[in-house]
């Protein structure tokens, strides 16, 4: 029994793919460089080249893009079992930053182990291939929210996003999840001021839909919340594995 065999990242590729002992030993060689980052402190910078990817096993992580006057856009937030850099490894510059929001533990995986592992196991390559193209889908639903979905309905998206994401790896349900972001992180991510994250987060408890309070969401009315949002999640595609 390998501790590969129950990490995040193994949860959530078994949902498309019914993973064999083989690509599980690869993964767990890819678990061995293992490493600790406090919280507040980048571990990757925008435009750093030549860095590692690392698979997050412990703690949540944000994404952003920093701006000419210092002002930031948070692109994404990253969860136990997501791959933090990998585009950026295989572009080969960083064009994001990427930050710990608490202290976390992580995989670091070098260029030449990803590409060896991709080579040995095509399976588990195309199923790495399935989270990034997942990944990619949530950016695409983050941009019709800024865009086009109002405050109530964007933040009601995000949070039945996220708590489907820690579903699949074992870390939330519909009625609810733990959660250490603060509202400036919200603001940051949903185009909102604090202010405005505040009073949305309260008319969605006096609607009777969902209380996020004390570092934990609690879902009251599943039903009624993804009516709001007009939340499909089929772009998660989380219904099982199509590989067998």
């Amino acid at each position: 029994m390998t501790s590969a065999e129950h990490s995040p990242l193994t949860r959530k590729l078994a949902a498309f793919v019914a993973l064999t002992e083989a690509e599980l030993a690869v993964l767990e060689r890819l678990h061995q460089r293992r490493r600790s980052f406090v919280a507040g402190h980048d571990m990757v910078h925008q435009g750093q080249s030549a860095q590692a990817a690392y698979i997050l096993s412990a703690g949540w992580v944000s994404s952003y893009k920093l701006q000419a006057d210092g002002t930031r856009q948070i692109v994404d937030f990253q969860i136990p079992g997501d791959f933090l850099g990998l585009r950026s490894v295989l572009l080969r510059t960083s064009d994001h930053s990427f930050e710990p929001i608490v202290d976390i533990e992580a995989a670091e995986v070098l260029t030449s182990d990803l590409l060896a592992a991709f080579a040995q196991t095509p399976r588990l390559a195309t199923a790495i291939l399935w989270a990034v193209s997942r990944d990619e889908a949530m950016v695409v639903e983050h941009l019709v929210g800024v865009g086009r979905r109002d405050a109530l309905a964007r933040m009601a998206h995000f949070l039945l996003e996220l708590g489907s994401r820690l579903a699949l790896v074992g870390m939330g349900s519909k009625h609810g999840f733990d959660c250490p972001l603060t509202q400036y992180h919200l603001a940051d991510t949903l185009g909102l001021s604090a202010v405005h994250v505040n009073r949305v987060l309260r008319q969605l408890r006096e609607k009777g839909l969902v209380t996020f309070r004390d570092g934990h969401v609690t879902v009251h009315d599943y039903e009624g919340l993804a009516e709001l949002a007009e939340f499909d999640p089929a772009y998660l595609d989380q219904t099982g594995p199509l590989l067998k």
